[in-house]
Order: structure tokens, then C-alpha cells, then sequence
């Protein structure tokens, strides 16, 4: 615990931070540029919760303006669900970089917070994807959008239809809401509110 917090002042951020963020209803959603969070390893930090809130606040450093953010979504890992559960959610941002750029900073935010590329779908402390930006789609110099797997993975369409109900998908044309009833990856996914709803 000790640790984890030297962790993170040295990031400038409290374990206990929470961004909270509504939607903007002025928000053209053909404009909006999406990213996906995940963490199914705390490494250092007292929870995965934790590592996701932190990395929220380290967005804005990074030119990177959080203008609406999902609840964090609890499900097994996939494809082995014998690897710890995961927690992901999804933020809408405004920011000056172009896509290939927001890449390469989301990247360095994943290697900030101790992500490690080992195997493929090993567990990792933070794992940041550009799931949409705007209306963008194709293969942009070997950046692929909108993220070709997200539309089957409930943890990611569930948090988008949770903020962005009128989101409509670049490519298919079909809304969050109806992705997230068709998505076969991460049939269990629920916002963590709904737990703890069930729990009381």
C-alpha cells in the first residue's frame, strides 16, 4: 500500500482521485473521439479502480480533455477466464492530436503506469484504446478505426451506450445500445454501480 501510494504522488495523482465528468449535451457525437480503458492487474496500486482513475488524471497533462466518461464495467477476463476479472469503462475527450498522435500518447500513459507487452490478452495494468475518432474509418497508415473488435465486446459498447445512447458505429451504422444487445465478447459485463446496487 505504501507503494502504491509513492506511485502515485510521483504521478501527481491521489489513489483516491475521481474524475467525474457528465455528458455535454452540445456534444456532436459524429465528432466524438472515443477511448477504452482497461486494468485486470493493480500492480502497485491499491486497486484496478484505482489505475483507472489515476490515468484519467494524467489525461489532461497530456493534451487529452475528458468530456464524459461511462461507469467502470466488471467482467471476466477473455479469453481465459481463469486470468483475474477486469474493469473497463470508456471516456469521450477533446483533444489537438490527430490520431496517430493520440496513439502514441496513449501508449506512453500505458507505459507510465507499468504496462508490460508480454503474451497476447496477458493481464495488464492499463490498457488505453482509440475505439473511434469522429467519423474516421479505414486503415490510416496502419492505424485501423473505428477499433475493429470493439463492436462485439459488450465492455465497451455497454459503456458507450451508458453516455453516448445516440452514438451511432462509423462503419456499421448501428447504435451502442443495439451493439451492446448483439456483442459476444464479455457477455457478463456490468457497471460496478449495479453490483453494489445488487449487494445492498
Amino acid at each position: 500500500m505504501v507503494e502504491a501510494v509513492n506511485r502515485n504522488e510521483e504521478n501527481g495523482v491521489r489513489a483516491d482521485a475521481r474524475i467525474d465528468v457528465g455528458i455535454d449535451e452540445s456534444l456532436n457525437l459524429d465528432d466524438a473521439v472515443i477511448v477504452a480503458l482497461g486494468c485486470n492487474d493493480k500492480g502497485v496500486w491499491p486497486s484496478n479502480e484505482a489505475v483507472l482513475e489515476a490515468s484519467l488524471a494524467r489525461f489532461r497533462s497530456e493534451g487529452i480533455d475528458v468530456v464524459a466518461r461511462s461507469s467502470w464495467w466488471r467482467s471476466q477476463a477473455w479469453p481465459d477466464p481463469h486470468d483475474p476479472p477486469f474493469l473497463n469503462g470508456v471516456v469521450i475527450v477533446r483533444t489537438a492530436h490527430d490520431p496517430h498522435a493520440l496513439m502514441a500518447t496513449l501508449g506512453r500513459i500505458e507505459d507510465a503506469f507499468g504496462r508490460q507487452r508480454s503474451t497476447r490478452n496477458a493481464p495488464r495494468t492499463l490498457d488505453l484504446d482509440l475505439i473511434a475518432y469522429g467519423r474516421l474509418s479505414g486503415d490510416l497508415e496502419g492505424l485501423i478505426l473505428p477499433h475493429p473488435r470493439a463492436a462485439d465486446r459488450l465492455f465497451v459498447m455497454g459503456p458507450i451506450a451508458e453516455i453516448a445512447h445516440g452514438w451511432v458505429h462509423p462503419v456499421n451504422g448501428q447504435a451502442a445500445a443495439d451493439l451492446a444487445q448483439t456483442a459476444s465478447v464479455g457477455r457478463d459485463a456490468r457497471p460496478v454501480r449495479d453490483e453494489r446496487r445488487a449487494v445492498d
